[in-house]
């Protein structure tokens, strides 16, 4: 019976059971008692010892970049395994927290590590790539070390994601990397409410995603969406509170993902410009552009970064989006004609040649400015940059290249061999838009997964590899031109895939292993 359950153990191994032959062992007698001469018809039986075949790459989402395969079990977590941080390491107490919590195991803290547990490193500045992270599997423990806390990170949502689709962390070493620096979601919160309940759970599916930016774009014409002590008087009801918002912010933070605040203007500021009319642009005609405010009146552009500076505050992060699309007053076939009081200001300041795209332009650069002051780095739509014009838009700002839809469209390659660098926004395939309007389809994963990557910037078409360095990533955008087509429940189900397909273009945007339905099935099980 004791060979019997010997046997039956060496086949039950992790990561794929036995696998080959047993190597033979010498039998020893049980402790106390008395050995007995072998006779022939009593030879000693070899005893087997384990062996376990090459390890796979774990199933993730987005999948692991390389992993060097290795013979063992790999691990799971077991009644003694904790999770621990390596000497030095301490500041990835909450990572470590985090993780010991999901796996239903114990965190003790800065301790050396022993069999079973999971250790969190940092392994120093120049030890890798931002955000990188080394996964090593053997002798029944995992060390994960990375040379930040957000590539460390990421190693627990590979062993997170490895138990859920495998049962284990496989045997072997994973080094990992994201192939772009931004990768994330945006949310149009200002045309359709969306609780801080649900905005908090769209950034926990995010982090176990690796996708590290949430976008608000919290001001439109329909409503202003988060409360304001400088102009309460532009804010709609619902709105977030300010605490909610920091808790929002507080929650991406220590999931290592940054949340973007926009402010659209000078377009897009209906909401605003209902409180205050009199800054509302008009035509030749004295009709109202909609959502477009008067660029070329001092008190516009006060208002503004008014609301530009007291969010920089409310949003610690890295980035403001100043938007810059869609501006009436662009959008005419001939703007001078249609807007001679714009055209009269631009000549005054600029001279003979300046032009209406001139007082956009020097819009856009001193909204720039006000957001560069509050040490944030400054996006805009790439329907605010032009072409030619007696003003160029600031080289600083970031593009987020979303259409070819306007009047006079500029190729992606032209903002691309100006310097510029730019985020993916393709409307192709990463617009979500409720009810569809304008010719819109809600995009597939399907499709993102086949065809797109962060090089498809408009259309189907890819940008010329050169180029593939200034292109900083991409972000899938839900917007809610038509609020009442869908649920906040429907939007969080119908972007679920889409955003899994993206967040592993983003991640690898090399050709992916598994197939379509291979990663479907994985998405589900995850």
């Amino acid at each position: 019976m004791a060979l019997a359950l010997v046997l039956g153990l060496a086949g039950c191994g992790g990561n794929g059971g036995d696998g080959g032959a047993a190597s033979p062992g010498a039998a020893t007698a049980a402790p106390g008692t008395a050995s007995t001469p072998a006779s022939p018809q009593a030879t000693p039986t070899p005893s087997p010892t384990r062996t376990y075949p090459l390890s796979t790459a774990p199933r993730t989402i987005p999948a692991v970049r390389e992993h060097v395969a290795a013979r063992g079990p790999g691990w799971r977590p077991g009644a003694g395994s904790g999770v621990v941080v390596a000497r030095g390491s301490g500041a990835l107490a909450d990572e470590a927290r985090l993780l010991a919590r999901e796996l239903g195991i114990a965190h003790r803290g800065e301790v050396p590590a022993r069999a079973g547990d999971v250790e969190l490193a940092l392994a120093g500045a120049g030890t890798g790539a931002p955000e990188s992270y080394t996964l090593t599997t053997r002798g029944g423990r995992v060390r994960i070390a990375g040379p930040d806390e957000a590539g460390v990170f990421y190693g627990t949502r590979t062993v997170k994601q490895a138990l859920r689709s495998g049962g284990v962390v496989p045997e072997g070493v994973i080094r990992d990397r994201p192939d772009r620096p931004q990768r994330g979601l945006m949310v149009d919160i200002a045309r359709k409410h969306f609780t801080a309940a649900w905005l908090e759970a769209r950034v926990r599916e995010m982090a176990d995603l690796k996708l590290n930016q949430l976008g608000l774009h919290f001001s439109d014409d329909q409503a202003f969406r988060i409360a304001s002590d400088s102009h309460p008087e532009v804010v709609s009801r619902p709105h977030l509170t300010k605490a909610e918002v920091r808790r929002i912010v507080a929650l991406a933070a220590s999931l290592h993902i940054t949340v973007i605040p926009e402010i659209d203007s000078p377009g897009h500021l209906g909401a605003v410009l209902a409180a205050h009319p009199s800054l509302r642009l008009r035509n030749a005609q004295g009709t109202v552009a909609r959502g477009a405010i008067d660029i070329a009146r001092p008190e516009s552009a006060r208002i503004v970064d008014d609301l530009l500076r007291e969010y920089a505050e409310l949003f610690p992060g890295r980035y403001f989006h100043v938007g810059a699309d869609e501006y009436r007053a662009l959008m005419a076939s001939d703007p001078e004609a249609s807007y001679p009081a714009l055209a009269a200001e631009a000549r005054r300041r600029y001279g003979p040649e300046g032009r209406v795209q001139d007082l956009a332009t020097a819009w856009l650069n001193d909204r720039a400015k006000v957001v560069r002051a509050a040490g944030k780095q400054p996006k805009a739509w790439n329907d605010g940059f032009f072409r030619g014009g007696v003003v160029a838009a600031d080289k600083g700002v970031e593009v987020e290249y979303w259409t070819g839809r306007e009047i006079g469209a500029r190729p992606p390659v032209e903002y691309l061999s100006e310097g510029r660098k730019v985020v993916n926004v393709n409307d192709r395939y990463l617009y979500y838009v409720l009810g569809e309007p304008n010719q819109f389809t809600y995009p597939t994963g399907r499709e993102i997964y086949a065809s797109w990557t962060p090089l498809v910037l408009r259309g189907t078409q890819a940008v010329p590899s050169r180029y593939s360095g200034q292109i900083l990533g991409g972000r899938f955008a839900v917007w809610c031109d038509l609020a009442d087509a869908q649920t906040q429940d429907q939007v969080a189900a119908g972007i679920r895939t889409p955003l899994r397909a993206l967040a592993q273009k983003v991640w690898d945007s090399r050709e992916p292993v598994l197939s379509w339905a291979e990663f479907s099935k994985l998405a589900g099980r995850l």
